[in-house]
């Protein structure tokens, strides 16, 4: 049961994160709009690919998860 607590705190965290993430993201300057972020617009349509933001992200959660559940 111990180990079903420390991944349900685990999740808590998470969830806590992309609620901060979710409220504060439009706020921060660079997110979403790095070199290499897919921006496209032509008449009548606009398409948006962050693959930048994207992989600095996933880099930031692997880092962060890694040393959080190295035991």
């Amino acid at each position: 049961m111990e180990s079903l607590g420390k991944i349900l705190i685990l999740f808590g965290v998470i969830i806590a994160v992309v609620g901060l993430l979710l409220t504060f993201a439009p706020k921060i300057p660079f997110l979403g709009r790095l070199p290499g972020d897919i921006y496209v617009e032509r008449k009548g349509m606009v398409f948006y690919f962050p693959i930048v933001t994207s992989l600095i992200i996933s880099l930031i959660l692997t880092v962060v998860l890694n040393i959080l559940l190295r035991r």
